[in-house]
């Protein structure tokens, strides 16, 4: 089966995107998943919190969109087992102006998967690809939105939540209509919730009543080892498994898997 691509989006900055690509790849990596990222940021914190230096990201998700690389050039596999990397390098902050003029600028990601089909990770296909899109709505987004299968949205239990939530709603919705057919969302993950916060419990019930069922069960909770994991190169879930982060993105795994399971059986 074509591999299952979720692009990790949100236009607010600090909700928890890349936290959420390296945990949740390495938790279905866990479980058996082949899983490639596509790092779109061109901070490329999800290639530093995999452990890939700047050294070792001569090839980048630049070289993938202008069409100089193909998915098996690109690909560094990581210290985790089964996951593997497309990184970022600050190339990527000019990528609008490098393919701006081209007809297909929209198109360059969904065309340059294609040669996922010559990629694999330990002689198997890859089964998920994650993309880390950056925290706004520009042309790397939307390369992202239009590769998609579905989106995966974390958003934080912050007050703004919801209004931030409505017009990346919009753009989906943009995208689905005009570029992207098939365009779903996977779901909607809370990140950095804290119980003892009012606010982050109030913020919870407005996203659930608002979005229902599409909201996860799994919340992921304002954990201190997430925050310190990325600067040991590693994702939480081999930094310290056991911490209230790594349990989370694990649940967090299972129902992914589950509700992709639901939609093939569908």
């Amino acid at each position: 089966m074509a591999p299952r691509i979720l692009a990790l989006a949100n236009q607010k900055g600090g909700v928890g995107k890349t936290t959420t690509a390296i945990n949740l790849a390495t938790a279905l990596a866990a479980v058996g998943e082949r899983v490639l990222i596509l790092d779109l940021d061109p901070q490329g914190n999800a290639s530093t919190g995999l452990g890939i230096g700047r050294e070792d990201r001569s090839i980048s998700t630049y070289d993938l969109l202008v069409g100089e690389a193909t998915v098996s050039e690109a690909a560094v596999m990581t210290e985790v087992p089964y996951v593997a990397i497309v990184p970022s390098t600050t190339d990527l902050s000019g990528i609008e102006m490098a393919i701006a003029s081209a007809p297909d600028r929209g198109f360059r990601l969904r065309d340059a998967l294609r040669g996922l089909d010559n990629f694999g990770i330990e002689a198997r296909p890859v089964t998920y690809v994650l993309i880390d899109c950056p925290p706004s709505l520009n042309l790397l987004t939307i390369n992202a939105l239009v590769a998609a299968d579905a989106v995966l949205v974390p958003l934080q239990c912050e007050f703004f939540a919801l209004e931030g939530l409505s017009q990346l709603l919009q753009t989906i919705e943009q995208i689905r209509s005009t570029l992207n057919a098939r365009l779903s969302i996977q779901g909607v993950v809370m990140t950095m919730f804290d119980r003892r916060n009012n606010l982050s419990e109030q913020v919870l019930r407005d996203v659930r009543s608002e979005m229902g069922t599409l909201v996860y069960d799994t919340v992921i909770p304002r954990n201190v080892r997430l925050s310190e994991a990325p600067s040991y190169g590693k994702p939480a879930l081999l930094y310290d498994l056991k911490c209230a982060g790594s349990q989370a993105y694990l649940r967090l795994a299972t129902e992914v898997i589950r509700r992709e399971r639901r939609l093939n059986a569908a």
